[in-house]
């Protein structure tokens, strides 16, 4: 059972069936869409990909996957998934426009990278975000992320490589923030 995450302001939960509409809704977006994967996709097929976070990425226990909500109401999508692309666990997150510019983005990636670091064990964690979405490399670059290298997309964009190292254990064996 994937847990339930949560920030300062936001919840990141499994999704549950009610969130299609939502997903869809965040998915159909053009200003959202044109960063994820290989751009918009057609209402069907995001159906379809809501759908397989039951029948596949739930049901065997894939990677994490989960809505993310702000006072009850679905405002994006997070992950932190295995992926040979960057050869380790890459995070993947959107948000809503309307969440846009608030400081929600860095609370989700923070998360990520935590349950990342912490839940998983991982020794690092990447992301890949397109050389034009200027908003997520700033983003990624306040958090601690790296550009270490450029993949070159079939469609002759580019799209940045960026990698945040598991912070060095402190001087008590550990690098866990201390509450």
């Amino acid at each position: 059972m994937m847990p339930t995450l949560r920030t300062e302001r936001l919840l990141l939960e499994p999704y549950v069936p009610e969130d299609e509409e939502g997903f869809v809704a965040l998915f159909q977006d053009g200003r959202v869409s044109r960063w994820m994967g290989d751009g918009p996709a057609s209402e069907e097929e995001d159906r379809a990909l809501f759908g397989r976070v039951f029948t596949k990425v739930y049901a065997q226990d894939l990677f994490a996957v989960w809505a993310v909500r702000r006072d009850g109401l679905l405002v994006g999508h997070a992950e932190i998934k295995p992926t040979d692309v960057v050869g380790g666990h890459e995070i993947v997150y959107a948000l809503a426009p309307e969440a846009w510019g608030s400081g929600l983005g860095t609370e989700v990636a923070e998360a990520l990278v935590a349950y990342g670091f912490d839940v998983l064990g991982l020794s690092e964690v990447h992301a890949t975000v397109a050389e034009a979405n200027a908003a997520s490399l700033a983003l990624l670059g306040r958090i601690g992320f790296a550009h270490v290298r450029d993949l070159t997309e079939e469609d002759g964009s580019t799209t940045r490589v960026l990698t945040r190292p598991r912070p060095a254990a402190g001087p008590d064996g550990g690098g866990a923030r201390h509450v």
